[in-house]
């Protein structure tokens, strides 16, 4: 009876916790369905704008350069579109805006016929590698694309076309990140796509993470293997079925070659990146995870460290010298309080132990780089793989750091079989096969590389693709020249400041935080000017921002794993001011993207969230620890998890709090930290909550956001309730899936509500009963943040792959039932300065200044329509629009029509008008109205 019930109880908890990956059919349907929302948007024609920044750019996936002319080429961005320039980077042009993603593992291009294939899905594991749809290819240079197949490949590691046939195509496919699947392995089509062999399958959780092929002989292929399964909590690069395959008939079959060869095998065989020089000789880096050999040769010190105190008794630990032992203290930023004599009268009444005085000193990051693994290590065949042989004998430090899993690329020199290069924190190279190596990393060179391309022909000229864009180099890699055009940054977070001319500040994967004025130009002037409109306040992965509302000087910032400072911009100081556990208590659990929150309350209060919930009331010199663990507790894994992931404090009443965490919870506290309630559990249970909001309009509405990225599970968990959480109503059913990642309420309208997902943003009129596609100049990109500037009226998007976009929805607030009920509606319209310049240009060479007013309207119908413009009686010009069902926008460029001219002359007969130099009579000041159907309104020439 008992086993019974046990079992009914585990069947009872599979339901609720497990989370299902959405498959491949669900996501076409999705995308199809996306495409039709875009193209009935009612603000489909709201256009976005994008600010930048371009000097700081974005994960570069791969790169494929034009062998005939190597000043063209393409570059695949992980998660910013592909790009093309024929100009050697001097500009570059987007061309795969008009495709459903973003998301690239790999390219590859047929130069003749103009066929480009993308592989969609980021290679890399890392926690914001999006998953793609498949292979798309293109036949007309990027004009339009087609995909064809490999729907749930999820990532699509490398990409080989036959010279001698464009249509026989070898695609390595790693597979889905979170999750198990079949569609990972090799795959080879003979027909341009319309069909596909797998002829190379290991396992479900086993991809192929590198093929490569002799260059003189496309029926020579080496391809390597990779088993990992990453969670939430964890992330396992390594395993049995991590190895090499060969091929000898262009990968139509394959056999396993490094089990007897040399080439390491077992548990820790880790990611495996592969060159071919000829048909014989192939380099493999190899990301070993098995464990260093114990280093005998300790050397001798009087200083203690950290180990020691792991296995140190209490009583060695109450001899030691109290001398010594504050030198370790204070050489460890140990807080004041902990000095000697205090810490050994905390552990003589049983505090503390001594291993607490190492594990003070360890979170999540500390615990993730102390892995002590052999790392990157660089193999050589000359046999075709018969017998591999490790080229250095000694540790290939600094390299992988302990994240080898996130590199993995290595490439030979096809003019020099000992010219070889290693991607990793640095990219190092060798001239001697791999013996001894040299860092070719620069000043001017984004550290994390991803792609390189040598010039098969030229030596020295190189082209690196790394976390903070592309560079060039001429010689090797002793000069390099960044290339950093496009505008592709990894945004986490976005936020705006409340100065009149507002400042944006966001921060990037790997590229710490930036800000900027938000009408900044962004282009080259800068190169003239020496000074670029963005500015770097913050290294390391940059994370969430905070201003003061008194002070815009004081800014609240930092990086990975809660690393948060209070910076004086006008000083030029920083302070650091993260939470500090108390000695003998466990360490402070830290998201990546630990939240912050400054109240509206009091901007001297500063809230951090940790596992539990800390208050500063001193911007961040002392804390206070306001609840207890906030999460399900944490689990054994590599990755930090059991944190905080979203804090929201009402405005309507001061402590009043909501948090949300990476496994499910969502807390409430209506007494500022005095007693919570957990408020999550009729929602699905351990998904990240992305967002918690407390709403501005109601004091008892909360919103919140549910990811299922991290399960391969993308479906839009959106929730709203009106009583504190106690019940919710799910507002996200009619949305494509797309796992979501941020909501925010209007400033202004409370039924207006903006979500960004992993493939896009949407705006809802109607508090979430329906949903309009919100894309205009914005690509299938995924949106991490959202801003509104209340007094600008503009919505500022951080996107994870295009950097920030900006949109004027001053209108849009307006958008009500009495609107939506019109036939047509006129909202307020911009006034404009008269100027004697327009209508002329500084110079022939330079463009006429023409003035434009912007006509916003409401149609609830496509049809033709006519603006009228007036001033007082007499109708000065009218111009015909082709209106859309929804919002639209008419440019007026305040000008006379003939007609019009005439009639204002008839009734003004002593005021003389004047033709501008580019022979248009412009208005003169004066109120004037503009008349649609039965709608008007007014704006003024001043």
């Amino acid at each position: 009876m008992k086993s019974i019930f046990t079992l009914l109880m585990l069947c009872f908890s599979c339901v609720l916790i497990a989370q299902t990956p959405t498959n491949s059919e669900i996501t076409q349907n999705s995308l199809e369905k996306k495409h039709q929302m875009m193209q009935s948007s009612l603000v489909k024609n709201v256009a976005f704008t994008n600010i930048g920044p371009t000097v700081m750019s974005g994960r570069v996936a791969d790169v494929a350069v034009n062998p005939e002319n190597t000043t063209e080429f393409y570059v695949g961005y992980a998660s910013g579109g592909l790009w093309h320039t024929n100009n050697n980077g001097t500009t570059f042009t987007p061309v795969l805006d008009n495709s459903p993603t973003q998301n690239i593992g790999d390219i590859a291009v047929d130069w003749a016929s103009g066929t480009i294939w993308v592989g969609t899905g980021e290679k890399n594991s890392s926690r914001s590698s999006y998953a793609g749809i498949g292979m798309l290819k293109s036949t007309d240079n990027g004009e339009t694309w087609i995909n064809v197949g490999l729907l749930d490949s999820h990532h699509v590691s490398r990409i080989l076309i036959n010279p001698n046939n464009t249509d026989e195509v070898i695609v390595g496919v790693i597979g889905h990140l979170y999750s198990s699947n079949l569609e990972r392995g090799i795959f080879k089509t003979i027909n341009g796509g319309e069909t596909w062999t797998k002829t190379l399958f290991i396992n479900e959780n086993t991809g192929v993470i590198d093929v490569a092929v002799a260059p003189e002989n496309f029926n020579i292929m080496y391809a390597a293997s990779w088993e990992r399964e990453r969670k939430a909590w964890n992330f396992d690069g390594d395993g049995n079925s991590s190895s090499i395959y060969k091929s000898t008939d262009a990968g139509s079959s394959w056999t396993k070659i490094a089990d007897t060869s040399g080439f390491p095998t077992g548990n820790g065989v880790g990611r495996i990146g592969l060159a071919v020089f000829n048909e014989n000789t192939v380099y493999a880096l190899h990301d070993s995870q098995f464990r260093r050999p114990k280093d005998t040769t300790k050397k001798a010190s009087n200083e203690l460290s950290k180990e020691d105190f792991k296995t140190m008794s209490s009583e060695y630990f109450l001899k030691l010298a109290d001398k010594k032992l504050n030198t370790y203290l204070k050489n460890n930023g140990f807080q004041e309080k902990y000095r000697a004599e205090n810490v050994k009268q905390m552990l003589r009444v049983g505090a503390v132990k001594p291993i607490d005085l190492a594990k003070y000193l360890e979170d999540a990051n500390s615990m993730l780089f102390d892995t002590q693994v052999i790392g990157a290590e660089v193999f050589k065949t000359t046999n075709g793989g018969s017998s591999w042989k490790k080229t250095h004998d000694n540790f290939l430090d600094g390299v992988y750091s302990s994240y080898g899993y996130y590199f993995g690329e290595i490439r030979v020199d096809l003019q020099d079989e000992n010219g070889i290069y290693v991607l990793g924190v640095p990219i190092i190279k060798s001239k001697d096969g791999g013996k001894t190596f040299t860092s070719i990393s620069k000043e001017n060179v984004h550290s994390d590389h991803q792609a390189l391309w040598i010039n098969p022909t030229k030596s020295g000229h190189i082209l690196n693709g790394n976390d903070g864009g592309l560079n060039m180099s001429y010689d090797d890699g002793k000069n390099w020249t960044k290339l950093n055009d496009p505008a592709v940054g990894q945004f986490y977070s976005v936020f705006a400041d409340n100065q009149k001319n507002y400042k944006v500040y966001g921060g990037l994967q790997d590229n710490g935080v930036w800000v900027a004025d938000n009408n900044s130009k962004i282009n080259k002037g800068w190169k003239q000017s020496g000074q670029n409109p963005y500015e770097s306040i913050m290294g390391g992965d940059g994370m969430q921002v905070q201003v003061d509302d008194r002070n815009p000087n004081i800014v609240y910032t930092g990086y990975q794993f809660g690393n948060y400072y209070r910076i004086d911009r006008a000083a030029g100081t920083q302070e650091y001011i993260q939470p500090k556990h108390v000695l003998g208590d466990n360490p402070y659990r830290f998201n990546w993207q630990t939240p912050i929150h400054l109240s509206k309350h009091n901007q001297d209060i500063l809230y951090l969230g940790g596992n539990k919930l800390h208050r500063s009331l001193n911007k961040g010199d002392d804390w206070e620890t306001i609840s207890g663990d906030l999460t399900t507790g944490g689990k054994k894994g590599n990755v930090a998890y059991g944190t905080l992931t979203s804090i929201s404090e009402s405005p309507f009443k001061f402590g009043l709090i909501y948090t949300g965490s990476d496994d499910g919870y969502i807390n409430i506290t209506k007494n500022g930290g005095g007693s919570w309630t957990r408020i999550s559990n009729n929602l699905p249970q351990n998904l990240w909550v992305s967002r918690v909001i407390a709403s501005k309009f109601k004091k008892e509405r909360v919103y919140a956001t549910l990811n299922g990225y991290r399960f391969d599970d993308f479906t839009p968990y959106i929730y709203v309730s009106d009583d504190y959480g106690q019940t919710w109503e799910n507002i996200g059913n009619s949305l494509p899936a797309a796992a979501v990642n941020v909501i925010r309420e209007d400033s202004e309208n409370e039924n207006m509500l903006y979500i960004g997902t992993d493939n896009g943003l949407y705006v809802s009129f109607n508090r979430g009963i329906s949903w309009e596609a919100f894309s205009k100049n914005l690509p299938n990109v995924a949106v991490h943040d959202l801003v509104i500037q209340p007094t600008a009226k503009h919505l500022i998007v951080g996107t994870h792959g295009r950097s920030l976009y900006k949109a004027n929805v001053a209108s849009l607030q307006k958008m009500n039932a009495t609107v939506v009920a019109k036939s047509i509606h006129v909202f307020a319209i911009e006034n404009v300065r008269k100027s004697k310049n327009w209508g002329r240009s500084w110079s022939q060479w330079r463009l006429v200044n023409t003035p434009e007013v912007k006509i916003p309207f409401y149609s609830n119908s496509s049809k033709k329509i006519t603006v009228a413009i007036y001033l007082g009686a007499i109708k000065v010009n009218a111009i015909s629009v082709a209106a859309d069902s929804g919002f639209n926008e008419a440019v007026f460029d305040v000008s006379f029509s003939e007609k019009g001219k005439k009639a204002f002359e008839k009734l003004n007969k002593n005021s003389a008008l004047t033709e501008a130099k580019n022979g248009v009579f412009y208005l003169p000041k004066g109120v004037y109205t503009i008349k649609i159907e039965n709608s008007k309104n007014t704006f003024e020439i001043q």
